[in-house]
């Protein structure tokens, strides 16, 4: 009997258009088509997306999203607003990134989509009017946002919040609004910029001068963690260079397609951390240590500016992929605490930093470091994610708190902003015994019980701040 062999022409799966050599688009700004053409659809994304795993549907796996992104280079679907929708689905986690056997790229994919689609779209006269004041008016200007904070202030110190929260008012506001509330933890009462030395410097022998890249939430909101994290550099021989004059990482704007303006705000930091003669570029928020590394990308096309944002790029660290290089000083005094600890995605996905943190936890005598279950799955903030997807992030935190409450730890501890207020308003409204802390701040809480004559005791103040006695 002779072999069956297929007929090409008579094919019982229609399998639709083939591969293009010409991608509908191909700008600075466009998907790679080659690397969407990397996907093999094997699957493995699916099992690490917090998208899929709360909707159980094909379209918000990272592979969907590849598939609708092809489709629509070649010409099979239009950029609708459904489409454009879809994107914005993502949280841009990138954990399909760590998995991906073949290099697919999804979350550079969907930002990349998402800057066509802004460019392509005209927004309503209301959300333009939004988009232009927080991304062009606001963001870029440190005086501005500091000043825009005040408000926030006031209601926290004439007791505005205390009865919002007291009376139940909160269940009366819009979802997003609502949740916007109950993220705000006890601001600083000034901006760390403001009371920050730009040259701070090393205690005992200087080993290194590094540039401080200070986020804007954290100067704003998280000053505890990020004052913690100058006082560590300090105590590692680190002279401590902060710039005033620095403005936002862009990762914001990334998150909303606004590619052009993410070019803008890294041509202005270059030019700042470049007059600093560092060593290094130390972030201790991982949204902003993500986005300068990919400054270099960004700007590969500038003729003025791809090798010095090459250069740039390649002195970003960190904080604890820096002290875990250099290593740490000693001593250490005892931290005696269950500690769990979870990766942000913009740490551990977007720059690969992933034992660094745990490492430095590890060698903080009396800490007892625990298992956390899905411990690089996104906790549901990814920007402002909770706020414009409330019901899937409330979901995705839900599922983060059910494993922190089941690893039995008293602390939990991570290296991004974004994070850390999830993290804080999820424990804070479930009523959770648990702490939430930045890295540094246990590390600076060590330095403080450890103090002798190589490494000087930190500042009172912040080891008053430490102990916990100026609660978020």
């Amino acid at each position: 009997m002779s072999p069956v062999t297929a007929d090409p022409n008579e094919a019982s799966i229609p399998l639709g258009p083939g591969a293009t050599t010409s991608p509908r688009f191909a700008s600075g700004n466009a998907p790679d088509y080659g690397n969407v053409l990397a996907c093999i659809r094997c699957g493995l994304c699916l099992s690490v997306c917090p998208t899929y795993a709360t909707d159980g549907v094909e379209v918000q796996s990272p592979r969907g999203r590849v598939a609708l992104i092809r489709a629509w280079q070649e010409g099979r679907l239009e950029l609708t607003p459904n489409l454009r929708a879809h994107m914005y689905h993502c949280l841009d986690c990138r954990a399909c990134q760590t998995v991906c056997p073949t290099g697919v790229r999804v979350g550079e994919l969907v930002v990349a989509t998402r800057a066509i689609a802004e460019g392509q779209r005209r927004p309503g006269l209301l959300e333009g009017a939004l988009r232009g004041f927080a991304l062009r008016w606001l963001l870029p200007h440190p005086d501005r946002l500091e000043a825009a904070m005040w408000p926030l202030r006031a209601y926290q110190r004439l007791g505005g919040q205390w009865l919002v929260r007291r009376s139940g008012l909160t269940r009366a506001l819009p979802a997003p609004l609502a949740e916007m509330e109950g993220f705000l933890p006890r601001l600083p009462a000034r901006p760390l910029r403001r009371s920050l030395a730009k040259v701070t410097p090393a205690r005992g022998e200087k080993r290194y001068r590094v540039g401080f890249f200070l986020g804007c939430v954290m100067t704003l909101v998280l000053a505890r963690a990020s004052r913690a994290t100058v006082d560590v550099l300090t105590a590692n021989g680190c002279e401590v260079v902060t710039p005033e004059d620095q403005v936002c990482c862009g990762a914001p704007h990334a998150e909303e397609g606004e590619l052009e303006d993410v070019r803008r705000l890294a041509r202005r930091n270059i030019d700042v951390f470049e007059r600093l003669g560092v060593d290094y570029v130390v972030a201790d928020c991982a949204a902003c240590g993500a986005q300068t590394k990919e400054y270099a990308h960004l700007l590969r096309d500038d003729p003025a500016y791809a090798e010095r944002a090459r250069a740039f790029s390649a002195k970003v660290r960190d904080v604890s992929e820096f002290l875990a290089e250099i290593p740490l000083r000693r001593p250490l005094g005892a931290v005696v605490r269950r500690v769990a600890y979870h990766h942000p995605c913009h740490l551990a996905h977007a720059q690969g930093v992933r034992e660094a943190p745990a490492r430095l936890l590890r060698q903080v005598p009396g800490l007892q470091l625990v298992p956390l279950a899905e411990a690089d799955w996104c906790c549901g903030s990814a920007g402002i994610y909770n706020l414009s997807h409330v019901g899937r992030a409330r979901l995705i935190r839900e599922r983060k708190l059910a494993n922190l409450v089941a690893s039995g730890a008293d602390t939990v501890v991570t290296g991004n902003p974004g994070c850390l207020l999830q993290l804080l308003a999820g424990v804070r409204e479930k009523g959770l015994a648990v702490d939430v802390r930045h890295p540094m701040e246990v590390l600076a809480l060590a330095y403080a019980g450890g103090a002798g004559e190589e490494v000087p005791p930190v500042a009172p103040a912040l080891a008053k701040e430490v102990h916990g006695e100026a609660p978020y």
